[in-house]
């Protein structure tokens, strides 16, 4: 880079051209990593696996709208939080170093006891939070009448855009029941113990819990509504009394369905 500026001219334009290969190339400098474009890949969906944003994939890959195509080649920028797919070669130090983070953080978000990672795991990323840090309630601590301010305003965020891209369009108490949901998962030693873990959650099979991160809507901003239900479901307020699943009345599942049923909200139903 150094000898590509040295060559550099004097002049308008030339000062212009300069500045534009050394933005590209250090653009290109920072990629970590190339994603290969699948079917029902989004530039959303791809932004929350990677934990970057849109408008960093975009400018790594000089992309104008939101078009692309299976087989894509996509670079990946360094950096962010949210998830990341392990690479081979990968291991909890170099991610970690990557993304600005520690390996005894990265084990703690994503609950590993050893050093084994694997290709194509897909791990947690709180590239943000220094590892011994407090970030507000202790995550089995989400309690009812708690209230908000027990809570790191991230985790709030990530609460209000569940909320948002799984029920912006129905009641404000279905938005806030939505909102009960993630928490009661937050309380239930059978999901992950942060609401940042529950939405981005990736079963065994790995299928996402909530169809917003697989899709990218859970990166579009949280609305006024859902903000306020999120801290009305903080402070304690459940009209579903409890439940861990919803899903929209038309989907037809055997395991949803057979389980005991806490209520029917708007488009969704709600069990235990």
């Amino acid at each position: 880079m150094k000898k590509m500026l040295s060559g550099c001219r004097t002049g308008i334009l030339s000062f212009v051209m300069c500045l534009f290969f050394a933005a590209l190339f250090a653009g290109q400098a920072s990629a970590a990593v190339s994603h290969t474009v699948r079917a029902k890949d989004s530039l959303w969906g791809i932004a929350a696996l990677y934990g970057t944003t849109v408008d960093r994939l975009r400018i790594t890959n000089n992309i104008s709208g939101d078009s692309i195509f299976p087989g894509q080649q996509l670079q990946v920028p360094e950096g962010g939080s949210g998830m990341y797919n392990v690479q081979p070669g990968d291991s909890l130090y170099t991610i970690a170093e990557r993304h600005k983070t520690t390996v005894k953080r990265l084990k703690a978000d994503n609950r590993l006891k050893g050093d084994t990672i694997y290709p194509g795991q897909k791990l947690f990323l709180n590239a943000t939070a220094p590892a011994t840090a407090s970030r507000g309630m202790s995550p089995r601590s989400v309690s009812r009448g708690g209230g908000t301010e027990n809570i790191s305003g991230s985790e709030f965020d990530v609460l209000a855009r569940i909320i948002t891209a799984e029920a912006d369009n129905q009641s404000y108490e279905t938005k806030v029941a939505v909102g009960a949901v993630v928490l009661n998962r937050v309380k239930s030693t059978l999901f992950p113990d942060t609401i940042r873990g529950v939405v981005y959650q990736v079963d065994a099979g790995g299928r996402y819990q909530f169809e917003p991160v697989l899709n990218g809507w859970i990166n579009r901003p949280a609305s006024e509504s859902a903000k306020k239900a999120a801290k009305e479901a903080l402070s304690g307020t459940d009209p579903t009394g409890g439940a861990l699943f919803f899903w929209e009345s038309w989907v037809q599942s055997g395991y949803l369905n057979s389980r005991p049923q806490a209520k029917t909200m708007g488009a969704f139903t709600f069990t235990y």
